[in-house]
């Protein structure tokens, strides 16, 4: 991995040493800067998990990446930074999804910082909606605007919950104390980003973690989470909808001609449509 064209790819300089500022600065501008997203599924399907090529990708705009992609990436920048960092098997619970702890999400978990070189925080940058900043491993809470997080120790799990603000997409998640190895999600990623019925297949979306909000970007409809309010509103043109996805999400997707363009454009607008249709029949 080219560490330091990733480094300027998010806009972070290279630390002296590892330390906490130095820790959240990092995680802070990687969810700011590298979309969590499911656009790259919707042509075709995924490839296996290999985070040199995903780094290449983020470094030349063409993908975000879901959290194993993301979580893989950012826990090799941190060991190459000389952190020490640790996988862990997850699960996230939805209103469509338990959370069982199977291996659908990859958390991480770092220690070795200046301050404290034995005390472990959870750094991931793989939940969308999620932490911005890393938080301690302990019982506790965090408001990292606009949201309200608690990490408690799991019910499902030897190992940790994080509970999410009511407002979020997600409802919580768990992970387990043991660490693995990058292996452990294989199966996992295959599953998502190939089976044409995994929710990554099905629905094209993109988030971004600003300072003080949530972007949020499924097929055409664009919402932002405030800690006062929600905006609102429906792309309505192919141009807008590339010209967000390359501001506002940094994913301008170079790779694309216009054919794949206007394919990945009528396949999201027709997610759109498809939502409308059943949100009508559901109310009548």
């Amino acid at each position: 991995m080219d560490t330091e064209a990733l480094l300027r790819r998010i806009g972070v300089e290279r630390d002296g040493h590892p330390s906490l500022d130095a820790l959240s600065r990092l995680h802070e501008a990687y969810v700011d800067q590298v979309p969590y997203e499911s656009i790259q599924y919707q042509l075709q399907p995924g490839t296996p998990l290999d985070l040199e090529e995903t780094a290449r990708r983020i470094i030349a705009r063409e993908a975000g990446g879901y959290c194993f992609q993301l979580n893989g990436v950012l826990g090799l920048l941190l060991t190459e930074l000389g952190y020490e960092v640790r996988m862990h098997r997850g699960g996230v619970q939805t209103v469509n999804r338990g959370g069982e702890v199977d291996a659908s999400h990859l958390v991480l978990t770092v220690r070795g910082l200046a301050e404290d070189p034995e005390r472990f925080w959870v750094a991931d940058a793989g939940l969308g909606d999620g932490l911005r900043s890393p938080i301690p491993l302990e019982v506790g809470g965090a408001h990292q605007d606009p949201f309200d997080l608690q990490l408690r120790r799991s019910e499902k799990t030897i190992g940790w919950r994080l509970d999410h603000d009511p407002r979020a997409g997600l409802i919580g998640m768990d992970f387990e104390d043991t660490p693995v190895t990058l292996d452990a999600f294989a199966a996992k990623h295959t599953e998502l980003s190939t089976n044409p019925e995994s929710p990554f297949r099905r629905t094209a979306s993109a988030f971004r973690r600003k300072p003080a909000s949530i972007v949020v970007l499924r097929s055409v409809g664009r919402m932002e989470t405030f800690a006062d309010r929600v905006d609102n509103s429906i792309i309505e043109t192919p141009a807008d909808y590339f010209a967000i996805l390359a501001d506002e999400f940094h994913l301008p997707l170079p790779q694309y001609d216009a054919a794949q363009r206007d394919a990945l454009w009528r396949r999201v607008w027709t997610q759109y449509e498809d939502f409308l249709a059943k949100a009508n029949a559901a109310s009548g």
